[in-house]
C-alpha cells in the first residue's frame, strides 16, 4: 500500500482454509500487523495464538511462523513492516530494553484504539501511512513490554471451541448475545468458557465484541454521514448516552468531535 525509508505498509488478503495445508514461513523484518477480519491459528517460537479481528500480531525478523485456518477460511490483516534499523530507533525511543519482542500477539486494548482506528481510516487515504506506522510501532513497543509482566497464563486449550463463537461475534456483532448462548456454541460451560475464550483471545466476550462495535462506529462516522444516533442503534447500542459514553472511553474524543477530526 506504502512504503519509505525503513517501513512499508502490507494489505495481507488470505483465502486459505481447513483444506489447505499450512506452511512455515519466515519473518523478513520486525512487523505489527493488526487483524482486520477473520480468524486463524499463529504459530511461532512462543507457541501457538489465536488470532481475531481487532488483535495484533507482532514478529521479529527472522524468526519464522505458521498460520493454519483449520477452524474457518480467510483472514485480513493490514501489516506493518520495519527494517533492522528503523525498528531498532524505535525501540529505543520507546524505552525497551531490546529491539524484539518477547510475545506474539496483544489482544485489542483501549490503548491503541485511536492509533488501529487511524489505520483503518488510512487505508483508503494512504496519506498518513507512514506517521501511523511509527506512532503504532513506539506504542506497541511499549505496550507488549507491559502486557508481558501482567499475561496470564499460556493457553493450552484447543481453539476449535472458540473460533466459531468468533465468528459468529464478528458476522452479527450488532445483534445481542448472552453468555449462555456464547458457551452453549462453544460446547462449555458458561464459567469454563468465559475462563477458555480471555485465556485464548486476552480479553472477555463483553469487550470482544464492545471493541469490535465501536470499531464499526468509528469506520461509520469517518466514512458516512449518517446522524450518530442511528449509527449507535446499528452497530448494537440500545442506548445513545451509553454509546457516547464507550466510546469517549475508547477513542478518547465525543464521537461528534471524531467525525469532525476525521
Amino acid at each position: 500500500m506504502a512504503a519509505g525509508e525503513g517501513w512499508r505498509v502490507v494489505d495481507v488478503v488470505c483465502t486459505s482454509g481447513p483444506q489447505d495445508r499450512p506452511f512455515e514461513e519466515r519473518q523478513l523484518s520486525a512487523a505489527i500487523s493488526l487483524v482486520l477480519s477473520g480468524t486463524f491459528v499463529y504459530r511461532g517460537d512462543r507457541g501457538s495464538s489465536l488470532m481475531s479481528s481487532g488483535a495484533l500480531v507482532l514478529g521479529n525478523a527472522g524468526h519464522t511462523f505458521e498460520c493454519s485456518h483449520r477452524h474457518g477460511e480467510g483472514d485480513r490483516c493490514l501489516s506493518f513492516q520495519f527494517d533492522a534499523e528503523l525498528f531498532e530507533h524505535l525501540a529505543h525511543d520507546a524505552g525497551a530494553a531490546r529491539a524484539a519482542f518477547d510475545r506474539d500477539r496483544l489482544p485489542p486494548l483501549r490503548a491503541l484504539a485511536p492509533l488501529t482506528a487511524r489505520a483503518g481510516m488510512a487505508m483508503g487515504r494512504q496519506d498518513s501511512l507512514e506517521e501511523i506506522a511509527l506512532e503504532l510501532a513506539a506504542a506497541v513497543i511499549r505496550m507488549a513490554g507491559d502486557a508481558r509482566r501482567h499475561a496470564p497464563a499460556a493457553a493450552t486449550r484447543d481453539p476449535a471451541r472458540i473460533v466459531p463463537v468468533l465468528r459468529q461475534l464478528e458476522s452479527r456483532s450488532a445483534e445481542p448475545h448472552t453468555l449462555t448462548e456464547l458457551a452453549r456454541i462453544a460446547g462449555l460451560s458458561r464459567y469454563h468458557f468465559l475462563r477458555t475464550f480471555k485465556c485464548l483471545t486476552g480479553i472477555t466476550p463483553h469487550q470482544w465484541l464492545l471493541r469490535a462495535r465501536l470499531r464499526d462506529a468509528a469506520q461509520r462516522l469517518r466514512t458516512g454521514r449518517d446522524p450518530v444516533t442511528e449509527i449507535a442503534l446499528d452497530v448494537g447500542f440500545d442506548d445513545l448516552s451509553n454509546f457516547i459514553r464507550s466510546f469517549r472511553a475508547e477513542f478518547g474524543v465525543s464521537p461528534g468531535r471524531y467525525r469532525a477530526t476525521a
